[in-house]
């Protein structure tokens, strides 16, 4: 019997914590995460631990963990590593039951920090502690009614942005890819929450805070990156729990010979070939992808289409030779683009140039303006609500037209579209912030080129038969998977 979920909300959504070890140098790991508490907003009792007491980052600290004058619900370890174990110690005497320790010293660092590991979870058990971490790089969590973040990593995540309807978590046993994913996830609009450094996983996995997470309304998607699992089995049931309800995507990193060998350094992986892993997620419901890059386009789509798409794609286009690539790259990826409707045909005959191409793709010609993207989205909208599934449109800018009109035009079919819109602009864009933003506030994801914009679609297009299986049957129904723990019996 698998398990039941931890309820994690003390790692997440705490009403108070302890910082052991503040300080008020940035540079320091104290004081990275007391400034990154400050720049989340967080809103509940905060308490430094310093034994130098005073004053920190506006906060009156305590001298040591036994002078807290009421028990916090998450305290934060950030001292060296051989003075962990007596304040995790100290904690327990305090009443204090969730630890979120980032420093390393545990089980990556040789016999000394072997030992000290089997110390911690010894110590943990005895006193009825849940240990997330150690070496670890914190977790971030902004919902709206408490943002929090508990980290040492140097920004935010964007939270809710305009146009996204739920928020993205991001699990990850990697802390430069949490970082990375960060920087990406501001520089590119997406809706990322939460973001969690998973570290050694003592107690806390990949699969424990999946369930977590997956549970909260607020989020509509949970990515991942994987290297180890400790109980494969477990992972399983809770990962198809989730993708019952909203897309689990997940990286695995370690798929080739040299990527395992390295990934064993790292984590302590057992190598599983790429066959392996493409099983193991299909059973789990995981939308799978092979890259960081597909696993940033991923975020994007799911930002904006949680629940996924069907595969019948209408592509309307004012260039030919992007049209030809997005068809290319939306076949690849196993979209239908299936032929007009013919009223949609002869409307569109009747109204567009004789030079233009009535057909999927459409070319509406470089030189449309609104009035032709205009009319071409809304007989779309008029036929092809019932034969199309998603509609990809594509926006080059010769010289000759201003962009800002058509955008305006789109923007406002957008608002009341009957079919779900992806649209893509390229060659030199003047205006593209502004374009962009105009779009992406009526909920319709932009992308720089066409074919990321059709790997989107069809990543879109892969969870809604991964949901109806996760619903369909249990774990115990499913036949078994050869796939490699990290710890096996």
């Amino acid at each position: 019997m698998t398990d039941p979920v931890r309820d994690l909300s003390p790692f997440f959504a705490p009403s108070s914590v302890a910082v052991v070890g503040a300080g008020e140098r940035p540079t320091s790991s104290g004081g990275a995460v007391m400034q990154m508490l400050r720049q989340a907003g967080y809103g509940g009792r905060v308490v430094p631990v310093n034994p130098r007491g005073g004053t920190i980052f506006g906060y009156e600290s305590v001298t040591s963990i036994s002078a807290i004058d009421r028990p916090v619900d998450l305290a934060v370890i950030v001292i060296r590593p051989e003075a962990i174990l007596d304040a995790v110690g100290e904690a327990a005497d305090r009443g204090i039951r969730n630890l979120l320790i980032l420093p390393g010293g545990f089980a990556e660092a040789g016999p000394v920090g072997v030992a000290r590991n089997e110390a911690l979870l010894t110590l943990a058990a005895r006193r009825g502690l849940t240990v997330a971490g150690p070496n670890c790089a914190g977790i971030v969590h902004l919902d709206p009614a408490r943002r929090f973040a508990a980290t040492f990593l140097r920004d935010l995540p964007p939270g809710n942005v305009a146009g996204a309807r739920h928020g993205l978590a991001f699990i990850s046993q990697s802390g430069a890819l949490a970082e990375e994913f960060i920087d990406k996830a501001n520089a590119r609009g997406l809706p990322l929450m939460s973001v969690v450094s998973v570290g050694n996983a003592v107690h806390l996995g990949v699969e424990d805070y999946l369930g977590w997470l997956g549970d909260r309304p607020e989020i509509g998607a949970a990515l991942l990156y994987v290297e180890s699992i400790d109980d494969h089995e477990r992972f399983r049931a809770i990962a198809r729990q989730v993708a019952a309800k909203k897309p689990v995507v997940a990286l695995f990193g370690g798929r080739t010979e040299i990527g395992g060998r390295a990934a064993g350094a790292h984590t302590g992986a057992v190598a599983n070939d790429d066959a392996a892993i493409e099983a193991f997620c299909a059973s789990c419901g995981i939308v799978r992808v092979t890259s960081l890059r597909r696993l940033l386009i991923a975020a994007k789509a799911f930002g904006c289409f949680p629940q996924g798409l069907g595969r019948r794609a209408l592509i309307l286009s004012n260039s030919g030779g992007p049209g030809v690539l997005c068809a290319d790259r939306a076949a690849l990826e196993g979209l239908d683009l299936a032929a007009l409707p013919p009223e949609m045909g002869d409307v569109l005959r009747q109204q567009l140039p004789a030079e233009a191409s009535v057909a999927n793709p459409v070319d509406l010609l470089a030189d449309a303006r609104e009035d032709r993207f205009g009319l071409t989205l809304e007989a779309a909208m008029t036929h092809g609500a019932r034969a199309y599934d998603m509609i990809l449109m594509i926006h080059v800018v010769p010289f000759m037209v201003d962009a800002q009109p058509v955008i305006e035009r789109l923007a406002e079919l957008a608002a009341d579209a009957r079919l779900p819109l992806m649209h893509s602009m390229m060659g030199t864009l003047p205006g593209k912030t502004d374009w962009f933003a105009t779009m992406e506030r009526t909920g319709v994801p932009m992308f720089n080129d066409v074919e990321e914009m059709a790997e989107a679609a069809g990543l879109l297009a892969s969870y809604p038969s991964l949901r109806s299986a996760a619903n369909a049957a249990s774990v115990s129904d499913l036949p078994p998977v050869t796939f490699k723990s990290r710890k096996t019996p």
